[in-house]
């Protein structure tokens, strides 16, 4: 652990509890569940290109859906979109006149491009149903008419990109996948020019010069290694990538695409690796560098970026800004202010005026001031590893023998960040502690990091979670009677094999789409995940090598040593972690007598995306909390 973060991690351990030894504020009233989790009012602002209208979404029939008016703020807004079954999760402006979103039938996955004519109010399908999945490559933002999707209709473990004809709906192949591609990289022109093959353990970097040309391989290395492909330079001549070659943490670097030799080195971070990077598709130049700390942060390349986010950080101070969207020439931009506490508010940015017009709060119904903070925390692992985290307090309340809510990511090839997390705040409100740890095998913290997590599924990143909750027991914070743990899909995974592993630790446990047999885990995954099997069996364990090792970690296979009571709540049509999977828990439980609740919807997939079945889980969370830590 390097020195500067086992400083930080001590003073913000130390700050957290001196100022929770001063006099705690007043408890905040309990706050209703609906208003942690139901939809915006207004959110998701969009800009035309041109300036001209602005997009947002807001429920229309209990759904999220589109509506537009002038950016002027001039006229009614007028709704252009009437999804009823299902939110829309996002939208794209197309030229001035069109936009873009991804929908599926009831959390199956399977994506359908639609756009929506925002003269006209029509919205269309434009790719394929019927089991075939879809995703856009480049919006090709200086063509009306035209945008490049990718399809797995010819072979649903491949996808080969089509330019989408946005006029008559005609989709034409421009780049057949030969086997194994996961990744197109376009030029500036909207030329597929790159790809990344994998054959699930190695991984290659495909290039071409042309549009006519053949694919032909460059370089070839283990899923270990990291080189992604982000944007080429203006002339379309060099390539900018994030890469590990060579180095631990990932960086952004500078390289010959017909080569991938690297010429320069962009940006690296000593003790993180690059996350994104952030562009100007008007002047086709990268702008910043993202990374995460233990907060999100930006190194500039370029000024006339960096002025403006300066410009907008002095009228809002202290909070995370972001822009979501902005104009072709630059001068107007959709920006977020949000925190730990607040998912924030939306401002209209004039560059030009140097003006802020404010758009919007997306949960205006949450006094910012009654939420809780989440503070960065480390400690030690058991082997002596550093975890990195968050722990947030509930508000006014003496930071000794809490109810702690345990709760670890999903993925598990991800990480937590700092910033807005409803689930977190709505514990908080409702008195309880929340730790969040991003152990062994998380992202972001280089490769050493991410690969002390091979193959170590229920074992060394199982006890990770279990040493931060050790940990939070001996800072005496938390209440060693009263903690549970609660997760969504590897999250869940952790939470049953918190359970199973450690049966005296946890009062109850919450599984939300949380695998719990790896044996059908590897064998359910969608036909599109097949080029990833190799690096997931590598990664996780071999079915058939590693048989005893799985069985150990299933917990599924192990139900008979869980003594807690756990609520489990499952979607019907979920193509990661099957129904079956979850019934297979349910019912060895039940047959012990242990008390198991089993919520299951059968218009969900992956995680609850309508709002009415999300405020019933989390209504069934704390019901279910309160019997077990109150």
């Amino acid at each position: 652990m390097p020195a500067v973060t086992r400083r930080f991690a001590a003073v913000a351990l130390a700050g957290l509890l001196a100022a929770c030894a001063t006099a705690p504020p007043a408890p905040p009233p309990e706050l209703p569940l609906r208003d942690f989790f139901r939809n915006p009012e207004r959110a998701y602002f969009r800009i035309a290109p041109d300036g001209r209208t602005l997009a947002f979404m807001q429920p229309w029939e209990g759904r999220r859906n589109i509506y537009v008016q002038p950016a002027d703020g001039s006229g009614e807004p007028r709704r252009v979109t009437a999804e009823r079954d299902r939110d829309i999760p996002d939208h794209f402006w197309k030229g001035p006149h069109r936009l873009v979103y991804l929908q599926n039938a009831g959390g199956d996955e399977n994506d359908r491009v639609v756009v929506a004519d925002v003269r006209t109010g029509e919205a269309r399908a434009m790719t394929p149903g019927g089991g075939v999945k879809a995703y856009v490559v480049d919006m090709l933002p200086r063509e009306a008419e035209r945008m490049l999707v990718a399809l797995n209709q010819r072979n649903r473990e491949l996808f080969d990109v089509h330019e989408l004809d946005l006029g008559t709906g005609a989709l034409r192949l421009v780049a057949e996948n030969p086997g194994g591609v996961i990744g197109w990289i376009t030029d500036h022109d909207g030329v597929v020019r790159g790809a990344v093959r994998s054959d699930g353990v190695n991984r290659t970097y495909l290039y071409r010069e042309r549009a006519d040309a053949p694919f032909r391989e460059v370089l070839t290395t283990s899923y270990r290694d990291s080189f992604t492909p982000v944007l080429f330079t203006p002339d379309n001549r060099r390539l900018y990538a994030v890469s590990n070659l060579g180095r631990d943490k990932a960086a952004l670097v500078l390289v010959d695409p017909a080569t991938a030799k690297e010429e320069r080195v962009v940006f690296a971070h000593p003790e993180v690796d690059v996350q994104g990077v952030e562009s100007s598709r008007t002047r086709k130049v990268p702008t910043a560098v993202t990374y995460v700390t233990w907060r999100t942060e930006r190194h500039y390349l370029d000024e006339r970026a960096e002025r403006a986010h300066a410009a907008i950080r002095r009228k809002l101070p202290g909070y995370d800004i972001a822009v979501q969207a902005i104009t072709d020439d630059e001068d107007r931009m959709v920006v977020a202010a949000t925190s730990d506490r607040t998912a924030g508010t939306r401002y209209l940015y004039d560059a030009a005026a140097d003006r802020l017009t404010k758009l919007g709060e997306v949960h205006p119904w949450l006094p910012e001031a009654q939420m809780a903070p989440a503070k960065p925390i480390a400690y030690r692992a058991r082997d002596g590893l550093t975890i990195h985290g968050y722990l947030t307090l509930p508000v006014g309340r003496e930071p000794k023998r809490l109810p702690v809510v345990v709760n670890p990511h999903g993925g598990p090839w991800a990480r937590d960040a700092w910033g807005f997390n409803p689930e977190v705040q709505f514990l908080a409100n409702r008195g309880y502690a929340v730790l969040q740890m991003n152990f062994r095998g998380s992202t972001g913290y280089g490769r050493e990091f991410w690969l002390a997590g091979r193959k170590q599924w229920g074992l060394a990143m199982q006890d990770d979670v279990t040493d931060g909750v050790r940990w939070l027991i001996a800072e005496g914070i938390a209440d060693p009677k009263r903690i549970c743990i609660y997760g969504a899909s590897y999250g869940g995974y952790a939470t049953l094999m918190g359970l199973v592993k450690e049966p005296d630790l946890y009062a109850c446990g919450v599984d939300y789409v949380g695998v719990s047999n790896l044996f059908t885990f590897m064998k359910s995954i969608p036909p599109y995940w097949k080029p990833m099997l190799a690096m997931v069996e590598d990664l996780v364990g071999d079915p058939v090598a590693d048989k005893e090792q799985l069985t150990r970690t299933s917990p599924a296979l192990n139900a008979e040593r869980i003594r807690a009571p756990l609520l489990i709540a499952q979607g019907a049509r979920d193509p990661r972690v099957v129904q079956a999977e979850s019934d297979q828990m349910v019912a060895a439980l039940k047959a012990r007598g242990v008390d198991v609740p089993y919520l299951v919807k059968e218009n969900e997939g992956h995680g609850f995306a309508n709002e009415e079945n999300q405020l019933e889980f989390y209504g069934a969370m704390e019901r279910f909390l309160a019997r077990y830590l109150r």
